[in-house]
């Protein structure tokens, strides 16, 4: 699933190849791709201007600038599990699953967006609106203070590697981010982030932060459907110390990569480089993930 680096790079991309242009016409090809009503989605952003991008976490936001002072609209993007936008001239071939194309300039080029699991959605919205779904989600992981970070990790009892995950918490990791920096800070995934020393938690603090800003440097990491705005994959992967490498030995000590499942998500870490503590988060048996909550983690 796009974590932050990947959504961060999906940005960029997007500022470098359609920044200052004209959306001239938009082409809905599945209306489940589109939050509320795919008509009125398409005549809110024909003819419009991109003129800013930004992100909070994993949810991208571009600013559809008017004409005669119309006040902008935003096209809301949450990528999901295998959501892609590319930016692609119109004669090329258009892949499987692509749901919405965006038009560029008369046609020269156009933005994809491409789904084949369908949990990515995209929403035109006013400013209120899109404030009230960023006013949902906590700090950015790239953005947090270290202050910011003790405070909201302050008397939490759950599992810290739940607690990284946890858009409320802190937004923008997922699987692949959380493991590696609890494996950089040597914190075992099942420890408590309440009961995590001061000491510890400025470190995983400052590894979250170092990951994070050398996964964008990377372009992200691919290991299915991630692909940037020019259809190529991330280079993070090969950096990878503990995610999906279980049995391969560690990096650091030789031992195993094991593998535990908290609340229906794998976790990956080094027994002996994050050894578990005395007091550790209960253990739940996961309720059933209904379609529409893996749409909302997303």
């Amino acid at each position: 699933m796009p974590e932050l680096p990947e959504v961060e790079t999906v940005l960029r991309g997007l500022r470098a190849r359609a920044l200052g242009r004209r959306v001239a016409a938009v082409e809905v090809r599945h209306s489940g791709a589109i939050v509320g009503n795919a008509d009125d989605f398409a005549r809110h952003i024909e003819g419009r201007w991109i003129r800013a991008l930004e992100r909070k976490g994993k949810a991208l936001a571009i600013t559809l600038a008017g004409q005669d002072g119309q006040p902008p609209y935003y096209l809301l993007v949450r990528l999901g599990m295998t959501g892609q936008l590319t930016v692609n001239p119109p004669e090329a071939p258009s892949e499987p699953h692509t749901h919405v194309r965006l038009s560029l300039d008369g046609g020269k080029e156009e933005v994809r967006f491409r789904d084949p699991r369908r949990f990515g959605r995209l929403r035109c919205c006013t400013r209120t609106e899109l404030e009230a779904v960023f006013s949902k989600l906590g700090p950015d992981a790239q953005s947090i203070t270290d202050e910011q970070f003790l405070r909201v990790m302050r008397g939490r009892r759950g599992a810290i590697k739940s607690w990284l995950m946890n858009q409320q918490m802190l937004a923008g990791l997922g699987n692949i981010y959380a493991d590696e920096a609890l494996f950089a800070a040597r914190i075992h995934p099942l420890a408590q982030p309440g009961r995590v020393s001061a000491e510890k938690a400025h470190a995983l603090y400052k590894a979250v932060k170092r990951i994070l800003e050398r996964a964008v440097a990377l372009q992200g990491t691919s290991f299915s459907d991630y692909i940037d705005i020019e259809g190529r994959p991330g280079n993070y992967t090969p950096r990878l110390r503990v995610y999906q490498r279980t049995g391969e030995p560690c990096r650091r000590c030789k031992r195993p990569i094991r593998r535990l499942v908290i609340a229906g998500r794998s976790s990956h870490f080094c027994a002996r480089c994050q050894p578990r503590p005395r007091r550790v988060a209960a253990m739940r048996a996961p309720r059933k993930v209904r379609r529409a909550d893996k749409r909302a983690a997303a």
